[in-house]
């Protein structure tokens, strides 16, 4: 099949959320990719930093194929020989004490927000459902209900609602005005160490290190999110690295 008919057969039978490049991958290897005409191209994306290690390393996917001879699932009804070694070295990279995987950046904001707000509730002794979370204008957190409900853009909001409450919008980079927003309620502030939507907008240096300190003062959770910006994208393991003083 050539181009063009892999792009009409999507478009035919497949629900319309994106408009992708028209290009069709066929294979990728390392940094290259190739479509079904044979061109090669230099990916520069690595999937919003889901393949930053690049296309199918050898390590890697002969790990996969070794574990899905064994075993594929097991669901969390029951323990696996894996599960607890992954949790091992990830809280060793991050330096966390816990972790909690999840499908994907929308989910793992959506997790955040949840374990906040039960923070606010069952430790800060928040009055119920009067949590507030302190968000960024700009932001990109994902497409899920309640994180579109924080997006500053209306585009992603438009034909969605009723939309989900308890957030506060403060400019992305002013730690003053993050401090004035906060409130006896205010259980958490979000943020990417670099906001990436429409660009890559990189904080005033000091920043992050601010913010941590404001929110600690405050007895506020810090909740920074490194999808697109972790796991070495910015030259240090996380992007927050850069600015010492600020830690989740």
């Amino acid at each position: 099949m050539k181009t063009q008919e892999y792009i009409q057969l999507e478009e035919r039978h497949g629900a319309h959320n994106y408009h992708p490049l028209d290009i069709v991958i066929q294979r990728a290897e390392g940094v290259w990719v190739y479509d079904v005409e044979g061109n090669r191209y230099l990916d520069f994306l690595s999937a919003y930093s889901a393949v930053s290690q690049g296309h199918c390393h050898p390590r890697i996917y002969q790990a996969m194929v070794e574990q899905a001879k064994k075993c594929t699932l097991t669901s969390r009804a029951f323990r696996n020989d894996q599960l607890a070694l992954f949790y091992k070295e990830l809280t060793e990279l991050c330096g966390m004490e816990m972790a909690l995987p999840m499908n994907s950046g929308a989910e793992a904001v959506e997790t955040a927000v949840k374990t906040a707000r039960k923070w606010g509730y069952e430790v800060k002794s928040v009055p119920d459902n009067q949590a507030e979370i302190i968000v960024c204008e700009g932001n990109f957190h994902g497409r899920t209900t309640t994180v579109i409900s924080f997006s500053s853009d209306p585009e992603y909001k438009r034909n969605f609602g009723p939309l989900t409450p308890g957030f506060v919008f403060v400019k992305y980079g002013d730690a003053a005005a993050l401090e004035k927003a906060i409130t006896p309620n205010t259980v958490a502030f979000l943020v990417e160490p670099i906001q990436a939507e429409g660009g890559v907008l990189i904080p005033p240096a000091g920043y992050l290190a601010k913010a941590t300190e404001i929110c600690r003062k405050n007895n506020v959770l810090v909740m920074l999110d490194e999808i697109q910006t972790g796991l070495g994208r910015s030259g240090k393991m996380f992007a927050y690295q850069h600015d010492a003083g600020a830690k989740p």
